[in-house]
């Protein structure tokens, strides 16, 4: 689960940075990157979508915590 946290992490950042851009300059990464694949763009924005939801609910799982590195 540790993976999945980290890779959801991953996204949810991209995925910010890409709303700063999209805020700030009117500049939407994504699309810049895979605008002639819509179908991409459109699996990226999932990603990014489902990696929040994702970290919402990852804490039930994790009793009460995000895990990302294995400390015992």
């Amino acid at each position: 689960m540790r993976v999945i946290n980290i890779i959801a992490w991953i996204l949810l950042i991209i995925g910010g940075i890409n709303w700063l851009l999209v805020g700030l300059f009117g500049f939407n990464l994504v699309d810049a990157i895979f605008g002639s694949i819509p179908v991409l763009a459109s699996i990226i924005y999932s990603l990014v979508g489902l990696s929040a939801i994702w970290l919402i609910f990852s804490p039930i799982y994790g009793h009460g915590k995000i895990s990302l590195w294995n400390r015992d």
